[in-house]
């Protein structure tokens, strides 16, 4: 037998021109970001947010996620007794996750907070914790959004608001009073319907107790199924109509929610999304009866803001991933960083991702003034905050794939971490109405609420004169909304989007990004995927400015 000596056998295995691991890095080193967060009247939140940028990014973070999605949750639906129990296990990185997301008031935390931009401060607390794992942001996100709804009952919201709007994580299914925290999640969509919630059949009847009913039916798509009150859409004797359903009731008994199945998803893979079937299942009204739609509305603006937000978050972290790679990473005698269409490609990049962002931050902004009762505000985010949701979501499965191909094969190995980004993109399009119901709510807000155009074009006018391409998109908004027909709402939906976030871009942004994005955007001189910048775009200071220290 021929002896080889120990250096030979491993000298094809030496690894070369393989980049170190991103981990550790701070998720929330963006200049955009950090901007926007000051801009909109959150700078007093700084401090937490660099803090939690740095918890997002550390190596032993990123992994509670990659675990998280690898042990996906379980459902019991007995106990070894044969007693139903509806339960669904999650892996412990699921629940590091969660106790840290509420720990940094990312659900409820902010309406027990008066404090100007306590809004903002938890939509930039997500752009940042969101470089983690989607999956865990819907329960917080829905948790955030029950508030408003619940306050249309001011005596359940006594009860369960100080909960919903507290820090402390507690999973277990007990009376919700005997607990230092809750979530909630909500039952809207059924199989019949989807979107369209006025055909629901869930029947919800009175009892002998004012207010108190119970349900019967079954729901399509709940997810968070663990949480501990729900909001739920029923058809009550006066139509349809809002109920709050705890897991567990007052008395300690469970309440029926017997979890058919859980569904195999494509993305969001950590979160359990599930069908719940109510028989005899105990309810409190919330609103009046037949305003169902009218009580959760403020609920969707919220959640709707947390597409933008989750998907603008997976913008930024799949860019950070591309730019660390194409850093590290040589081909044909350069680094990737260095090569002149790579650049191209991360630059274009850089531009959606900063575009996104600062939307967001405005939404967010929108949000925390309409709370304390500006009206202009209210008129702006009623219509922005459902453009931004078209638009932001629509470009997240694009960017997502741009930015995988920038790693190229490595990107495409699950190890590492892109292809469950891309998987989770396409998500933030669907859920809380898909595009054409987003785009149909636009023309609906400039159709019966005036003041929401004057809102839009007040806002617009802010960067009046700074770019004729601007200016000149803004004068062909106008026509188009004298003439768009329902078949014509996503160009018209596209159009807004773009001229809105170019007005933020030239108003906040250096010259070079908002120069590069009206060129591409509004100006036509762009192709048809990423990487297609003229040659006149200060690719350079793009790249400085979104990947500082990282080119």
């Amino acid at each position: 037998m021929v002896s080889i000596p120990a250096p030979e056998q491993a000298a094809t295995h030496t690894v070369t021109n393989q980049p170190p691991p991103l981990t550790p890095y701070d998720a929330s080193d963006d200049p955009v970001l950090l901007e926007g967060l000051r801009r909109e009247g959150a700078g007093w939140a700084e401090e937490g947010l660099r803090r939690l940028g740095l918890r997002a990014g550390s190596a032993e973070v990123q992994e509670w996620a990659d675990q998280a999605n690898r042990h996906e949750p379980v459902l019991r639906t007995h106990d070894r007794y044969g007693n139903r129990v509806d339960e669904v296990d999650f892996h412990p990185s699921w629940h590091h996750l969660m106790r840290t997301a509420v720990a940094e008031g990312l659900a409820g935390t902010p309406w027990s907070e008066d404090r100007p931009g306590a809004h903002v401060a938890r939509t930039a607390g997500g752009l940042v914790w969101g470089h983690t794992d989607a999956g865990h942001g819907c329960p917080t996100s829905m948790t955030y959004a029950a508030i408003p709804a619940l306050r249309k009952e001011p005596e359940l919201a006594k009860v369960y608001e100080p909960l919903l709007t507290g820090r402390a994580y507690e999973p277990e299914l007990r009376v919700p009073a005997e607990k230092r925290g809750l979530l909630a999640g909500m039952g809207m969509t059924e199989k019949q319907g989807g979107s369209d919630v006025r055909t629901n059949t869930t029947a919800a009847t009175p009892t002998a107790e004012s207010g108190v009913y119970t349900l019967r039916g079954h729901k399509w798509f709940t997810s968070a199924p663990m949480c501990d009150v729900f909001l739920v859409l029923a058809q009550a004797p006066g139509g349809l109509s809002c109920f709050l359903v705890p897991r567990i009731l007052p008395d300690g008994s469970r309440n029926t929610f017997r979890i058919q199945r859980l569904k195999d998803k494509l993305g969001n893979r950590s979160n359990a999304s599930s069908e719940p079937e109510f028989d005899g299942t105990v309810a409190w009204l919330v609103g009046p009866e037949g305003q169902g739609v009218k009580t959760i509305i403020e609920m969707v603006n919220c959640t709707r803001l947390d597409c933008v937000m989750m998907s603008a978050t997976l913008m930024r972290r799949t860019l950070v991933e591309a730019g660390h790679h194409a850093r590290h990473r040589s081909a044909f005698g350069a680094r990737l960083v260095d090569q002149p269409l790579m650049r191209n490609v991360l630059a274009d990049l850089a531009l959606e991702s900063e575009a996104a962002t600062a939307l967001t931050l405005r939404l967010a902004g929108a949000a925390d003034r309409a709370v304390r009762g500006d009206a202009g505000e209210q008129a702006f985010r009623r219509v922005a905050t459902a453009v931004g949701k078209y638009w932001v979501t629509k470009r997240g499965p694009a960017f997502t794939a741009e930015a995988l191909e920038c790693l190229g094969g490595n990107g495409y190995v699950e190890d590492s971490g892109m292809p469950r980004h891309y998987r989770e993109a396409p998500l933030l399009s669907i859920w809380e109405g898909s595009g054409n119901v987003n785009a149909l709510d636009v023309l609906r807000a400039l159709h019966r609420a005036p003041d929401t155009a004057q809102a839009l074009f007040g806002e617009l006018a802010l960067a009046q004169g700074a770019d004729a391409r601007l200016d000149a998109a803004v004068a062909r908004l106008k026509d188009l909304l004298a003439t768009t027909s329902e078949a014509g709402a996503r160009r018209l939906v596209e159009h807004m989007a773009l001229t809105l976030q170019a007005s933020l871009l030239v108003r906040h942004a250096p010259s070079a990004v908002a120069d590069a994005f009206c060129a591409t955007r509004l100006g036509g001189d762009w192709g048809h995927a990423f990487g297609t910048l003229p040659d006149a775009s200060d690719v350079d200071a793009i790249l400085d400015r979104a990947l500082p220290g990282r080119n």
